[in-house]
C-alpha cells in the first residue's frame, strides 16, 4: 500500500518531504499525532476542496487533537467516505493502527486524482470557447521565437512577423542542415479534411496497438513477482517500473503539424538491429547466453504410431476360421471371435444358444 500512495502523490503533484517511504511509514505510525501525516492531510484537503467545492477543511493541528478529529471526520463524512470504521474511529479516538491510517491517506489520494481527471474533462470545453485555443497556440509561438507580445496587431501582421523571423533563423543555419520538406504542394480545404479524417483513423488503429503493447508489458513484469524470491522485493519492483510505466501513453502525439514539419530523412528506414540503434538499446541481458536446455520432443517422425483398436482383418480361409463374430457350428465354418470358443475350425465345445447346454462335437 505504501508504494501505492507514493505513486499517487506523485501523480497529483505533491513534492513534500513524505515522497520517501521510511518516512511515510514513520509518519503514519504516529498518525494524527505526527505533525508530518496531518501537514499532508491538509494539503490534500486543500487540493480537494476548489476542485469538489467541499464545505470542510483541516486547519488544526496536534496540538489541538479534539478539533483535528472533528474536523477530519466532517471531511471524510463529506467526502462520502465508505470506510465507516475510519470516519467513527477518527472521531472517538480509537484509530491507532498505521494500516488505517495509510488507508485514509489512499482514500484522500484517490478521491483527489478522480477530482482531476473530472475537471480536466470539463476544462478543455471551456478553454476552447472562442479563439482561445488559436489564441494560446500564437503566444506560443511568438515566445519561442522570441517575438514581442502585440494585442494591437492584427493577425496577417502577427503571420508576417513569424514568417520574416523563420527566414532570417534559416539564412544563419547552414545550408544541409534542414533537408527537403516532404510535403511540397498545397492543399485543399478538402483535401485536409480528408488527410484529418485518415490521421483520426489511424491515430485509433495505433492507440488499439499501443494499449496491447502495455499490457503485455504489464503482465510480462507481473509474472516477475510470482517467484519466491521475488515476493520480498515487489515494493522496490513497483518503484524501479512505475515511474517509467506511467510515461507510456497509449495515445500518440502526431497530427497536422507533425506532416507540415517531417523532412525527406523521415522515409530513411533504420534497422532496429542496426550499430547506431543498439547503442541505445543494447543491455547486459544480451550478453547473458542460455544453457542445454531440456529435450520437450515433439517431433512427428519420433513418434510411434498407436496400437490398432480391432485385429488386422485376413482373407477367408478353406476349412474354416478366417475370421467372424460368431462361433460354433458343427462344421466349423463361421468360427472366430465368438462364442465358439477356439478361433478358426469352431471346433471344440459348443455351446446352445437356445438351450444353454454344451456339446461336443
Amino acid at each position: 500500500m505504501e508504494c501505492d500512495i507514493l505513486d499517487s502523490l506523485e501523480q497529483v503533484g505533491y513534492e513534500g518531504s513524505l515522497l520517501d517511504e521510511s518516512v511515510l511509514v514513520k509518519a503514519a505510525e504516529g498518525g494524527l499525532g505526527s505533525t508530518d501525516y496531518v501537514s499532508l492531510c491538509m494539503w490534500l484537503a486543500s487540493q480537494l476542496k476548489p476542485l469538489c467545492d467541499l464545505e470542510e477543511s483541516i486547519s488544526s493541528g496536534p496540538d489541538d487533537m479534539s478539533s483535528l478529529q472533528f474536523e477530519m471526520s466532517g471531511l471524510l463524512k463529506e467526502l462520502h467516505c465508505p470506510h465507516d470504521g475510519l470516519v467513527s474511529g477518527i472521531l472517538q479516538g480509537d484509530l491507532l493502527k498505521k494500516t488505517d491510517y495509510l488507508k485514509l491517506l489512499m482514500f484522500l489520494c484517490s478521491e483527489l486524482q478522480a477530482a482531476h481527471v473530472v475537471h480536466n474533462r470539463l476544462v478543455p470545453d471551456m478553454d476552447h470557447e472562442g479563439d482561445n485555443s488559436t489564441e494560446h497556440d500564437l503566444q506560443t509561438i511568438m515566445k519561442t521565437l522570441a517575438l514581442p507580445e502585440s494585442t494591437q496587431q492584427d493577425v496577417a501582421g502577427i503571420f508576417s512577423d513569424i514568417e520574416n523571423k523563420i527566414n532570417d533563423i534559416l539564412r544563419d543555419l547552414p545550408a544541409e542542415n534542414i533537408e527537403e520538406p516532404v510535403l511540397k504542394s498545397s492543399l485543399s480545404s478538402e483535401q485536409w479534411e480528408k488527410l484529418e479524417n485518415i490521421n483520426t483513423a489511424l491515430a485509433s488503429e495505433y492507440e488499439c496497438r499501443r494499449r496491447m503493447l502495455i499490457k503485455r508489458l504489464d503482465v510480462t513484469v507481473q509474472s516477475f513477482g510470482w517467484s519466491e524470491r521475488a515476493k520480498v522485493r515487489v515494493d522496490s519492483m513497483a518503484r524501479a517500473y512505475q515511474p517509467k510505466r506511467h510515461s507510456l501513453l497509449a495515445r500518440g502525439s502526431v497530427g497536422t503539424a507533425e506532416l507540415l514539419a517531417a523532412r525527406e530523412d523521415i522515409c530513411n528506414l533504420v534497422k532496429t538491429s542496426s550499430g547506431s540503434s543498439r547503442e541505445n538499446t543494447a543491455c547486459a541481458v544480451n550478453k547473458i547466453l542460455m544453457g542445454n536446455v531440456p529435450d520437450r520432443g515433439g517431433r512427428p517422425s519420433e513418434i510411434e504410431a498407436p496400437r490398432a483398436e480391432m485385429p488386422a482383418w485376413q482373407k477367408r480361409r478353406d476349412g474354416g476360421g478366417g475370421g467372424g463374430w460368431r462361433g460354433g457350428g458343427d462344421k466349423g465354418g463361421r468360427g472366430g471371435w465368438g462364442r465358439g470358443g477356439v478361433r478358426g475350425g469352431g471346433g471344440g465345445r459348443g455351446c446352445d444358444r437356445h438351450t444353454g447346454k454344451k456339446d461336443r462335437y
